[in-house]
């Protein structure tokens, strides 16, 4: 049976994905999926520099504003979500394009991996739980990293759940969740993708992170916190964890300064995109698109993805998508 078409356009927070996205979606008669874990909740708007409404161009996306911020997210649950939007597009004869900077949920849906392992038993996640709240997040990675470096190197100390995740599988299954997921990695793709990483030269990437956190401060970034911190959603909550979200949440409980959480928002916004990169240059059967060598032209950019595509991926007459 000939393999269903899907395009991926990642890339490093803040590098133009979503712009690009939207020409591309117009030459494959394609339709966006999400892969953000911060888009798909509601009331979450302007720290998730999510898509605005005039800004989709008529394109139908998938996956944003569907949560409420104290609903959980995660890995398991967005691949149930995203093919079950994969479905829909496919049956309207469109093409899926999954977009967003999420590389472990974009690996998840492109090698259908396997999480569901081990999932009922849940009394390690709740001695985890309560270590982790007694000894604080470090300590807690320090012993995913004495069971598992590789795991340790790949999550960062901050993301509790999934460190409990890792920690969780060991446990179990007497299994490192690294060598677990290099296993299901191996997997053949049930899709015929296009796996398009874009990027950019680094210090130009940090510009733009530097102004996209100062364009959010003016947009209401702290009236947009302090709405969700009225309505009862706490600093506990994944949705609360957002890069944004938690600094300014200290902000307003008193924690720090308004000067001192916008410098941490901005320092680690670009630390995290440095991580992005580093998971994207690990994946394989990625092309890289390079924003400098396509002289940040949008033109040139989907251009370059589309004779990527040639033959493999019908696409709409060139001239019909030229003043996206």
């Amino acid at each position: 049976m000939k393999k269903k078409p899907l395009i991926i356009l990642t890339g490093p927070t803040a590098v133009g994905k979503t712009k690009s996205s939207i020409g591309l979606a117009k030459a494959v008669g394609g339709e966006i999926i999400s892969a953000d874990s911060m888009q798909v909740y509601k009331e979450m708007d302007i720290g998730s520099a999510k898509i605005k409404p005039e800004e989709m161009e008529g394109i139908p996306h998938h996956l944003i504003d569907v949560l409420y911020p104290d609903e959980e997210f995660h890995v398991v649950r967005f691949q149930q979500m995203a093919k079950e939007a994969m479905e829909k597009i496919y049956g309207n004869g469109h093409i899926p394009i999954v977009v967003g900077g999420t590389g472990f949920y974009i690996q998840a849906l492109l090698y259908d991996i396997d999480f569901t392992e081990h999932e009922g038993d849940v009394s390690y996640r709740e001695e985890l739980l309560k270590f982790a709240g007694e000894n604080g997040a470090l300590a807690l990675h320090e012993r995913l990293r004495a069971v598992d470096p590789k795991a340790a190197e790949d999550i960062h100390f901050h993301n509790v759940k999934r460190v409990i995740r890792a920690l969780e599988f060991y446990l179990q299954s007497g299994t490192r969740i690294s060598e677990h997921n290099e296993t299901e990695r191996k997997k053949t793709s049930p899709y015929e993708f296009f796996y398009f990483v874009l990027n950019d030269d680094r210090e130009r990437l940090y510009g733009r992170i530097n102004r996209r956190v100062d364009q959010m401060l003016k947009e209401g970034l702290e009236e947009e916190v302090l709405a969700l911190k009225n309505k009862g959603y706490k600093k506990d909550m994944v949705s609360m964890q957002g890069l944004g979200y938690k600094e300014m949440l200290d902000y307003l409980d008193g924690g720090c300064t308004l000067e001192e959480a916008v410098y941490r928002i901005k320092r680690d916004t670009r630390h995290f995109a440095k991580r992005q990169i580093t998971w994207f240059k690990r994946e394989r059967d990625v092309i890289w698109i390079d924003k400098q060598a396509c002289d940040y032209d949008e033109e040139k950019i989907l251009s370059t993805m589309l004779t990527y595509m040639e033959g493999v991926i019908c696409y709409r007459d060139y001239s019909e998508v030229r003043n996206f």
